[in-house]
Parts: structure tokens; sequence; C-alpha cells
């Protein structure tokens, strides 16, 4: 093995596509996934440790924990095949308990686990198509149970035990909830789905036998022993009046695409792929974590919600928000808070809150806090500091400071701190960043973009960019040691610029594949490229040309790097191995064993060297290179390693991968040799300041300074103020305390006497109880002792009784004996005289068998002489039958090759045939979900039905009460037109106010949409004066910086012409001089400008059109959404006003009717009365005063109860036209208006 070492010292960076990504340790522990570690961190002290991952492995992909906390489960993939490794926390370091890794199933991937809540079982879920769910007894490595969950290769999210029962499962996945329990060695579900089957991505159990689960559309589920109890789905909530301005210019702008993982099934990017695109806009619940409150879940990009069980009920109500902040570092600062949520914990004391993210960010809340902000959402806070959400593609340090520069994908740059381990600078930016080089002092970066090469200020809180370059899509930049020169690859060509002028000095070509690679050597006096094309070019930058040169075509180089001493090139490719090269040949090849090394790194001591593999793996070898297979292979990254370095004291190694994470290491040699590089000079804390910063920032803080003066003014004031009324209050206190205190000592001494008294009685009724005590402990003993005398009696009673039958069974006893052995002589007797007669019978069958044998024998022969016979005529027919047998099987093999074809072109059939089969499944199960729709439709119209027929048997019921009640009104009509009178006289006056109020809401509705159309104007003026700020601030940045351009030309043109009037005595000199500076400064200027403006004009343009035709569609789109919507309503509720107004038209038809029959029942009447004179002559004076008053009373007392009925339904009619006239979009059809009941009561007089 090698004597040089590394220790991973801190990692930065998260695989954010493990499942179940982050978990507690304890309070102040956390363990997540990073490269191929996982890694625990503690948040307090900021320290970490590291659990490597299995050697060979190809990446994580499931964690677990046990709820004792002792055990941690990985689930990995080792050279393709499964590995469970499951981890003892409480040992230091962490060792490896148990690995399950053979298995008697097939399985491809584990793609979720979990612990059972006594820690001795585990639950594992393999990937699709097996989708076997194994129930294992992990110490023992033993299976106790296995069960195939799907078979429709159906994703499966999450597997959990019950947390009170070790037995009782539960697995959601898409389409799929299931409840499961072992017994008798089985799997056995105890659940039946019911309803439309759900996309279910998360759940989690918030007691003994209730589940909470999420689904893709934003719905929430309790579940109660497997049947669905409560229901509520997650609003998406408007966003402010910021990200809605800015989300109109990000409408057509995609996400950053993240690169392929080889994630379990559950994977971020599966899930929003399968997610149709109506429902991206739905919240989709990934994550659920409960709580003793209830519980926490994601609610789409950003957001999570904490929801809190009732008190009186046994469902949930939304308690708080929780945001992800918006990144004011972020190119694009509403895209910081679109990331999903795809993991969250809560801390053992329920005090901490931690989530990960789709973009592998870290937050974390203090759960006081989300309590304190009331009414406005709570908002997270970064658990360590931002970190890379894709592949890091450059990796660079300095000399001067202890600073990490990294580019990625994503397209930030940060700058990281490794003695402090902290991020000290980060900014995201428009265009991808493919490399990173930082100047050796610390203050200045060169990173590669898409689209131009950019030379930055690293200010004290900004990376500000000074100098630009139209190298497009470079790959490849370095600052020379001594930091007066850089590099720069555009392509195959390499270009070389100076630091202090910024010019470009020289192009060095020669390679025809792209550069992947360039070294300086210490002196910067050369430069070392290599690239896909299999060279190694050596470059002296003197002459621009090359020096020395290594072509190998079949080897595409990734890395190159030169020794302290110049003399030899290590290269490493595609070939598996590492290569010294010197003097334009390789010297020396070192295989790599079935790998491919991705970077290379030698140390400034010439003794340390290290390599990065495809696999992730950090070889560590010393130098020269050893001749066997000679170093120590660390686990470090889950993906390619794309980059590595060293300090300039060779103390710590850095290195970058394609997983997005950067780990530090520290480097040690056992040997001791030429590692210790004591720095003479300490890091420089010295930071770069803009002059504008600094005077924004002095100007701040003597406005500070006033206000702190005046606040120390007010303080001084206020505390005056309050001394005098605190010293008021003490001596109001002070008397009011002395006053108490007397009142409690009399009090004291009241209550001291009233105790003597009390201790008095208490000691005579003890004297009272020990008295009664004693007569009755005396009593007690005599009735005992009386007892126990006869108790004695009664036993020796017994013992007579129990002497006597033992005498009595040992009689029986003896008996028997003498009885049983009669018997036994009898039966030997018996016995013998029949084993005579056997032997006697077996004499004679010997002989019998004897002469049997003999005849045998004798049979036996001519039966095989008559055999061989048989045997000769039996082989020539075979023979025979042989021949024939072989010419069939010559003309069978031909027929066999024609089937074989015809077998082909029938499996090609087969197969055609399959595929449509699949296809016809698939159409099936769409139209099984159209089906189940209509179904559902038919069900909702038969409930329709069904109450629609109690309405008309309702209205039935109405009909036939307005039926008695027109019999009732026929009895008792003639005293309704003189009430009928009375009532218009009351109406009148209130029917003209009604009109005065209808015309009062008109008005105010005609209002009411003014005020509405003002404030869509004014809000689109907002967004235009809001863009126009944007634009002015943009080209005020944009002046600003020509006027320093501007202002360092023409410091140059000044310096330039100083040193042309040096030669102002020689003419010839002096007019090259001022030709030279009118070449420089003239001509270039202004074709620069020209170009300049040109671009600048066209591109202002292109994003005005574009910003204004996205306006345009989104407000078209909204346009036709409300008029829509406007056009539904007003269709229903005219539809209700015709209804209730065929109603009203009824019912006055009726009364119309009911008013005729009253009419004529009054004319007979009348006629009657005429009549009734006549009789009344005829009848006695006694009858006339008895009948006819008793009559009229009761038809009085009848009358005054309906008209008292009737006018409390007409009033109640009048309220409720009056309640649908003041609905909102509520208009008479045309103007119609109902006619009063009074003008009916005028044509009814007109009529009489």
């Amino acid at each position: 093995m090698s004597t040089v070492v590394a220790q991973s010292l801190h990692v930065f960076g998260l695989r954010s596509h493990v499942s179940n990504n982050v978990f507690f340790f304890d309070e102040q522990i956390i363990i997540f996934p990073s490269g191929n570690h996982c890694v625990k961190y503690n948040v307090d002290q900021k320290w970490q440790k590291f659990i490597p991952g299995s050697d060979k492995s190809q990446g994580m992909l499931a964690l677990a924990i046990s709820p004792n906390r002792r055990y941690l489960a990985v689930s990995e993939t080792v050279q393709d095949k499964p590995v469970i490794t499951i981890y003892e926390l409480s040992a230091i370091p962490c060792r490896k308990r148990k690995i399950l890794n053979s298995f008697d199933f097939p399985v491809q991937k584990f793609i979720c686990m979990a612990f059972s809540p006594d820690s001795k079982y585990l639950l594992t879920q393999t990937s699709p198509p097996e989708s076997n769910l194994v129930y294992w007894l992990w110490e023992k490595q033993k299976v106790m149970a296995i069960v195939r969950i799907d078979t429709q290769n159906n994703a499966v999210y999450q597997v959990s035990f019950n947390p009170q029962d070790n037995t009782q499962i539960c697995i959601t996945g898409n389409g799929m909830f299931k409840l499961l329990r072992f017994a008798e060695g089985t799997l056995k579900q105890t659940n039946f789905q019911r309803g439309e089957p759900q996309n279910y991505l998360a759940h989690t159990w918030v007691s003994d036998d209730k589940i909470i689960a999420g689904t893709d559309t934003g719905r929430l589920f309790l579940f109660e022993s497997g049947d669905q109890r409560w229901e509520t789905s997650i609003m998406v909530k408007e966003p402010t009046s910021e990200t809605k301005n800015l989300g109109v210019i990000q409408e057509s702008e995609s996400l950053i695409e993240f690169p392929a993982v080889t994630s379990p099934v559950p994977s971020y990017e599966q899930v929003m792929n399968t997610s149709s695109h109506s429902q991206l806009s739905l919240p989709q619940v990934f994550a659920i974590a409960a709580y003793s409150k209830g519980f926490a879940c994601s609610a789409g990009p950003g957001r999570v919600l904490l929801f809190e069980k009732m008190e009186d009920k046994e469902f949930y109500r939304e308690s708080r928000e929780i945001r992800i902040p918006v990144d004011p570092q972020s190119n694009d600062p509403s895209q910081s808070d679109k990331q999903d949520v795809l993991c969250m914990c809560f801390s053992p004391s329920e005090e901490t809150l931690i989530a990960s993210t789709s973009k592998s960010q870290l937050y974390s809340i203090t759960m006081s806090l989300t309590e304190i902000s009331k009414g406005e959402p709570a908002h997270f806070e970064y658990l360590m500091y931002p970190l890379h959400s894709a592949s890091i593609t450059g990796l660079d340090t300095c000399i001067r400071k202890p600073l990490i520069a990294t580019c990625s994908v994503d397209r930030s740059v940060r700058l990281w701190n490794y003695e402090s381990n902290s991020l000290e600078l980060f900014k995201e930016y428009q265009e991808e960043a493919y490399t990173i080089s930082l100047h050796p002092s610390g203050h200045y970066i060169v990173v590669g973009f898409a689209d131009k090469l950019r030379i930055m200020n690293l200010l004290i809180d900004d990376i500000r960019s000074f100098k630009e370059y139209s190298v497009r899509g470079c790959k490849e930049c370095s600052f020379s040691n001594g930091g007066h020169l850089f590099a720069a690859v555009n392509g195959n060509v390499i270009h070389i610029f100076s630091t202090t002028s910024l010019e470009n000095i020289s192009n060095l070509k020669g390679h025809t594949g792209k550069i992947r690679s360039v070294a300086w050597n210490t002196d910067d006096s050369k430069l070392i490229s290599c690239g896909t094309d299999g060279a190694v070019y050596e470059w002296s930058l003197s002459t621009g040309k090359r020096e020395t040169e290594c072509v190998l075509k079949s080897c595409s180089y990734n890395c190159v790097t030169i020794s302290p001493d110049g003399k030899i090139i290590f290269a490493v490719g595609s070939d598996q191995t590492l290569k010294e090269i010197a003097d334009s040949s390789v010297i020396r090849e070192m295989s790599a064993f079935d790998v491919t090394y991705t970077a290379i790194v030698i140390s400034h001591s010439g003794r340390m060297m290290f390599v990065g593999t495809s696999v992730g793996t950090i070889r560590a070898m010393k130098y020269p290179l050893p001749l066997q297979k000679e170093f120590n292979e660390y686990q470090a990254h889950a993906g390619p390693v794309t980059k590595m370095s060293l300090t300039f004291d060779d103390q710590f190694l850095l290195s970058v991968a394609e997983d997005g994470c950067l780990f530090t290491w520290k480097v040690f040699d056992k040997d001791g040799r030429g590692i210790k590089r004591e720095r003479e000079v300490g890091f420089a804390e010295e930071v770069l300041v803009t002059k504008t910063d600094m005077e924004e920032k002095a100007q701040v803080m003597l406005e500070l300074k006033t206000r702190v003066e005046e606040l120390k003014m007010e303080n001084e004031y206020q505390l005056r103020l309050k001394d005098m009324n605190y010293s008021e209050k003490i001596k109001e206190l002070t008397d009011k305390f002395l006053q108490e205190m007397e009142s409690l000592k009399t009090k004291n001494q009241v209550l001291k006497t009233e105790k003597e008294k009390q201790d008095a009685l208490h000691r005579e009724r003890m004297d009272d109880l020990l008295d009664k005590q004693s007569r009755e402990l005396q009593d007690l003993e005599c009735c005992n002792n009386q007892k126990l005398l006869l108790e004695y009696e009664k036993y020796q009673e017994l013992q007579l009784k129990s002497q006597r039958m033992q005498e009595e069974y040992e009689k029986q006893l003896r008996d028997n004996d003498e009885t049983k052995s009669q018997a036994l002589e009898e039966l030997t007797e018996f016995y013998e005289a029949k084993l005579q007669e056997k032997t006697t019978l077996l004499e004679e069958a010997q002989e019998d068998v004897r002469q049997q044998l003999r005849e045998f024998e004798e049979t036996k022969k001519q039966i095989e002489e008559d055999e061989d016979r048989e045997i000769q005529d039996i082989k020539t027919k075979y023979e025979k039958k042989l021949r024939d047998e072989k010419e069939s099987n010559l003309r069978l093999k031909g027929e066999t090759g024609i089937m074989r074809k015809k077998f082909s072109s029938l499996q090609k059939e087969i197969e055609e045939r399959t595929n449509d089969i699949e296809l016809l499944k698939g159409e099936q199960v769409k139209l099984q979900g159209v089906i189940k729709s209509l179904e559902k439709d038919i069900m909702g119209l038969k409930r329709e039905i069904q109450e629609r027929d109690e309405t008309i048997q309702d209205k039935e019921k109405r009909i036939y009460d307005l039926k008695k009640k027109n019999q009732e009104l026929e009895k008792f009509k003639f005293v309704l037109d003189y009430k009928i009178k009375e009532l218009k006289k009351q109406i009148e006056p209130r029917e003209n106010e009604i009109k005065v109020m209808k015309e009062q809401i008109q008005e105010m509705e005609a209002e009411l949409e003014r005020f509405h159309k003002q404030n869509t104007q004014l809000e689109l003026n907002i967004t235009e004066l809001w863009q126009k700020l944007r634009a002015t601030d943009q080209e005020m940045r944009r002046e600003r910086q020509k006027e320093r351009d501007l202002e360092a030309l023409v410091k140059r043109f000044k310096t330039d012409l100083h040193n042309c009037v040096a030669y102002i005595q020689e003419p010839r000199q002096l007019k090259e001089k001022v030709r030279a500076l009118f070449e420089k400064y003239v001509q270039r200027a202004d074709m620069v400008e020209i170009a300049g403006l040109n671009s600048d004009l066209q591109q202002e343009y292109a994003r005005q059109r574009e910003h204004l035709e996205r306006n345009l569609a989104t407000l078209k789109k909204k346009v036709v959404k409300e008029s829509e919507l406007h056009r539904t309503d007003y269709v229903r509720i005219m539809q209700e006003n015709v209804s209730l107004i065929k109603e009203i038209n009824e019912l006055r038809r009726e009364l119309k009717f009911t008013r005729s029959q009253v009419y004529d029942l009054e004319a007979a009447l009348k006629l009657t009365k005429k009549l009734r004179p006549e009789v009344s002559e005829t009848v006695s004076g006694e009858d006339l005063p008895s009948v006819p008053p008793t009559m009229r009373l009761n038809v009085q007392e009848e009358t005054g109860r309906i008209i008292e009925m009737q006018r409390l339904e007409i009033q109640r009619l009048r309220d409720q036209i009056q309640e649908q006239e003041q609905v909102p979009g509520f208009h008479p059809l045309a103007g119609m208006q109902l006619p009063s009941l009074s003008r009916e009561a005028d044509l009814k007089a007109q009529t009489k």
C-alpha cells in the first residue's frame, strides 16, 4: 500500500435524489448523503464525520434510520448488484453491522426502506418490474416474508411500519394505498381500495391506526384502519405582486435541466414527467412529516403547510405556511422558491424542521418562529449555505487566501473558504459556467461562460465583471503561477492574455480536436495542453511554438499535469492508463485497472500524486510511481470526478464531480518527506471594495450615527420619565404591602387560636377511638377461641376416617395381586401349546419350498433356450426397422428446416400481435377510466332525479295545502275586500321606496364597474412603469460602465500621448507614433462602438418585443377566462329568475281565480240576505238572538286569522324577491316588474 494518505475533512453538497435523504441523529446532529458518503453534521459546532459507501459502489439509492437511532440502512448498487449495508451509528467510528447481498428472489435495486419500531426488522421495496416487498429479520439475514406489491409496473414511493406495531405495514405509490399485516410467515392485505385510484406520493402515521397520505394533485387523505375518514385539497395561493410581474417575463424560460442520476423509481424527475401538463399547476405533496400537534406537508414549489389537529374533532386544519425565501444573489430571484420539497424531518424535541429540495438545498426553521409570525407566512433559512445543484465543471484555488472557486452548469459561481468551511461569495448568471480560474492573489477570477469569457473582481460582497472577451464556449482556462498571464481555450485554439494589459498576447494553434486540459510549468515559461485528438503538446510562450509533442490517436486525453521540475508530463485519458511523457515520447505507462482516469494532480513537492476516476473514487500514490498496484483508493463521489486541485502548501486536496459535491481532504505522507511546507506569510485579509460602495457605506454610517445619538437622547428622556413613574409606584406598593402585612399578622393570631382549639378536640376524639378499639379487640379474641376449639374437634374426626379408608384399600390391593398371579399361569400354559403346533406347520412348509425350487430351476433352463431363439428373430426384425427409421429421419430433417423458417415468421407475427395487445390494453385502461367517470355521472344524475322527485312531492303537498286554504277563503270571502283595501294603502309607499332603492343599486353597480376598469388600467400602468424602471436601471449601469471604460481609455491615451511628446524633435518617429495612436484609438473604438450599439439596440428591441407579446398573451387568456365565468353565472341567475317569475305568476293566477270564486259566492250570498228578512218574520222571537250572533263571531275570528296568515305570506314573498334582486350580477329580464297587489285590488274594485 502507498504511504500517501488522504483523509476526508469536509464536503459541500447534497444528493437530493436519494430516497429519505435527511434525518436527525440527535438534537444537534443530522445525517444526509453527499457524494458516495453519508455525512453526520453537527449543526451547532459545524463539524462533519463521514460514513463511506461500499467499495465499487455506483451510488446510494435510499436511506433509513432505526427508531432508536442506533442503526442506519443504506441501499446501494455495487457492480450492477443491489446491496443493503446496515451501519451501527453508536460506534465511533461507525462500523458495518450487517451486509445483505445474497437474495433468493429477482431484484434490480431497492428503492425505499423502513425499520420496525423495535429496530429488529427491516422492510425493503424493490423496483419494477419485480416490485417485491421484503420483510427481513436483518440481524440473522433472514427473509421472514416476501410479497409482490404490483403487477402493472406502477411506481412505489414509500413503505413504512406502524410506529406501535411490528406487524402492520403501509405502502403508497401510483394508484395504490395498501395496508398489510405480517402473520404466520406471510404478508396479507387488510384494506380494500375504494373510489378512484390516486397517485399517492407520500404518507405518514399520525397515530397507531391513522395515516395521512398526499397525492400529486394536492389532495390530503386521512385513513383510519384503511378507511377514508377525511379529505382536503391544498389551494394554490396567488403570488405576490413582485413575483407576478416577474412571472410574465419568465413564462417562456425553461428551468435548469439536471443531469441524469441513478436514482430509484420515486425520483423527482420521473414524478414530474408522469404528471400531465394540466396537473403541473396543482401542488404536489412530495413529503409529509408528523409531529405531536399534527403534521407538515409540502404544498407545491417552495411551500410547506403545517396542519394542527382540531380539539373537538378528529380532523386537521391548516395552521401555518412556511415558504422558501427568494434568493437575492440569484440571477432570477423568483426561481429560487420554485423548488419542490422532497424530504422533511423534525428534531427529536420538535424544535426544528429540516427540509431538502429538488435543487439539492437544505433548509431549516425553528418551530417557535412559526408561532410568532401569525397571519403572514414564515420563511425557511439555509441550514448551512447555498449548495451546487448540478454538475461542477470548474475548480481552482489561490495562494494568498484560503479560497476555493467553483462553477457549475447550474449557472452559478461560488467561492468557499476551506479553513472556516463556509461559503464566502455566491452569484448566479444567465448562462452556464464551464470553467473557472482563481488569481494567485485571490482578488480576481476568470470564468468561461457559454457566450463569453469574463474577468471579474471579487469584492467584499459581490462578484463584478470588469472585462469581457468574445470567446464562446470556453471549456478550460487557467491563470499562470505568477498571475501575470492567463490561458483560455476556444475549441482547438489556446488564447494567451495578459492580466495587466488585458490584451491577447498570442494564440497557440495545433490541436485538431477539442482541448480538454492545460497546465503551466513552475516558472510560467511553458504551457502543456492535451485534447481529444490524442495529442499532448508543450508550448514555449516566448516563441508561441511547440517545443515537444506526443500524439497517440487511439487515446482521448482527459487531464494533464507537469512535475515541479518541469521535465516530466503526466497525462490520463480514455485508454485506462497513466502516462509519463518526456522528450516527446511516453517513457512509462501505468495501468488504471479497469477504470478511466478523469483528473490528475501532483503535489508541489513532487512526492505525491492523486488521480480521480470515472467511478468517483480518488487514488493516492507516491512518486516515483510504483510498479505494482500500490495506491490507496478512497470512496469520494457518486459520479465521474471532473476536477482536482492541491493547495499551495500541499496540505489539502480538493475534488469535484458530476454529482455536484466538493470534497476537501487532509493530505499527509507517512514517510513525512517533502510535505511540511511552513507558510512564511499568513493568509491575506485584504478585500476589494469599490469607491462608490465605500462612499455609500460612509454616508449610511453617518446617518446611523446621527440616528443613534437621537435615539440615545430619546432613551435618556424616556428613562427619566420611567424612573419617576417607578419611584411613585414603589411608594404606593410599600404602603400597600405594610397594610397587608399587618392584616396578615392579625389573621395569623386568629388562626393560631383556632388551631389550639382543633388540637384539643382531636385529642379527645383519639382517646375515645382507642377505648373503643380495645373493647372490640377483646370481643374478637373470645369469638376466635371458640371457633378454634370447634375446628380442632372436626380435624380429629376426619383423621380417624382417613385411617379406616387406608386399611380398606390395602386389603383390596392384596386380593388383586392373588387373582393376577393365577391368570398369568393359565395364559402361559395356553400359549406354549399353540407354539408347538406352529413349529410342526413350519417344518412342513420348508419341505414344500425345497420341492418348488427344484421345479423352478428346470423351468428356468427351458425358458432361457426359448428366449435365445426369440432374441435372434427380434434382432433381425429391428435392424430392418432401424434402416427404415434412418431414411425417414433424413426426410424429417428437411421438413424441420422448413418448419423452423415458418416458426421464426410466426414468432415475428406473435411479437407484433403482443405489441397490438399491449396497445389495446392501454386503450382498454383509458376506456375503463371513461366508463368509471360515466358511471359516476349516472349516479349523480340518479341522485338528481331522486331530489327532483322529492321536490315534486313537496310541490304537490304545497298545492294540496293551497287548495285547502282556497276552500277556507271561499267560506270567509265577504271580509277580504275591506282588508285588501287597507293593505293597498300600506303597500303603496313601500313600493315607491323599493323603486328608489333599485335605482340606487343600479347606480352603485355602474360605479363599481367603473372602479374595476380604473383598477385594471392602473395595474397595467404599474407593470409598464416597473419594466421601464428596470430598463432604465440597466441602461444606467451600462452607461456607467461605458463612462469608466472611456475614462480608462482617456488615461491610456494621455500616457501614450505623453510618450509621443518625447519624440517631438524626431519628425519621422513622431509621425509613426501618431499614426499608431490613430489606429489604436480612433478606428478601433469607432468600430467597437458601432457594433456594440447595433447589437445592444437589437437585443433591447427583441427583449421589449418578447415582453409585450407575453403580456398580450396573458391578458387575452385572462379576458377569455373571466368572460366565460361571467357568462355562466349570468345564465344560471337568469334561469333561476325565470323559474321564480313562473311560480309567482302561477300563484297570482290561483289568487285571481279564488277572488273570482269569492265574488261569485258574495253575489250568491247577497241574494240569500234579501230572502232572509221574509223568513225571519216566521221565526219566533227566541230564535233570533241565539243563532246569527254566534255564527258572526266565529266567522270574524276565522277571517281575522286567515287575513293575518295571508299578510305574512305576502311579506315573505316580497322579502325573497328583494334578496334575489340584491344578488350581485342579478338583472331582471328586460326590465320586467311584478304587478303590485294594490293594482290588483283596484281591478277587483272596478269589477265589483
